[in-house]
């Protein structure tokens, strides 16, 4: 049977289709303003790619923020549950699932049976999301992919006191006019967050193993900060970023669908 999850997140959309348990194809995009639109218009381009069409997939999942936009979605998963059942089948021996994206940061903790025990989101402030990096990267004039390899070169730890980006970016300005080397600040930044994210994973009960999705997973300097924080490992699959669509189609495969965490049939 072919289905298709859909993440519809506040900046990026990703949407998996697959048969059984091979994918078929994946694509990600920009949301835009006409959120609706884009994913239609992805939608289609995937389908295309892979020779199939809208009548082909039995059932698509969305989730993500902007969830209920997908109106051709037969249903909705919540982020939570969609990263759960990603990782439960990639990595069995999850215990701990940290998703950062562009607009919030969540720890989730999970149970032998594979179920959600708790989670902690990080959503009313932008300093623990790719959003934030995103600031920083602007205000120390480098791109994002920049500030994670910089950060790997820093010498010198420093710490930022700043709680939010429009301050994090001041803070950031003054540290380059003490002209403080750009790797240090990098660190400084990518410290902020984890110190952040992970205050969310003990908030949950952090226990390996622990594995991290969503964007910022490819952010090396990130991962590293990360590590450091937990005195621990932290496990990233590959393409990270597209775990909740992953986890969406999972739920359209196995036909269970949600408006909460706990899934029900």
């Amino acid at each position: 049977m072919i289905v298709a999850g859909i993440d519809v997140g506040g900046k990026n959309v990703h949407i998996v289709v697959k048969k059984d348990d091979q994918i078929l194809g994946k694509i990600t995009g920009s949301t835009g303003i006409k959120k609706a639109a884009a994913v239609d218009q992805l939608y289609d381009e995937v389908l295309k790619k892979v020779g199939l069409t809208r009548k082909d997939v039995k059932r698509v999942v969305s989730t993500g923020s902007a969830a209920k936009r997908v109106a051709f979605a037969n249903d909705t998963i919540p982020d939570v549950a969609a990263d759960v059942r990603a990782i439960i089948k990639l990595i069995p021996t999850a215990r701990t699932v940290i998703d950062v994206g562009a607009e919030e940061g969540r720890a989730i903790k999970i149970g032998a049976d594979g179920k959600v025990l708790d989670f902690a989101i990080n959503e009313k402030c932008a300093a623990g999301t790719g959003t934030f990096v995103e600031a920083m990267s602007r205000a120390l004039e480098v791109s994002v992919d920049e500030i994670s390899k910089i950060t790997l070169q820093s010498t010198h730890t420093l710490s930022t006191n700043a709680q939010c980006a429009v301050f994090g970016e001041s803070e950031v300005v003054s540290l380059i006019h003490q002209k403080t080397p750009k790797p240090d600040i990098a660190r400084a930044v990518m410290n902020a967050i984890a110190g952040r994210i992970a205050s969310l994973a003990r908030i949950v009960g952090l226990e390996k193993d622990v594995v991290m999705v969503g964007g910022m997973a490819k952010n090396a300097g990130f991962i590293d900060s990360l590590k450091k924080n937990l005195e621990m490992d932290v496990a990233v699959p590959e393409d990270p970023d597209y775990m909740g669509a992953l986890g969406a189609a999972e739920a359209a495969a196995a036909g269970v669908y949600t408006e909460e965490v706990g899934a029900k049939k």
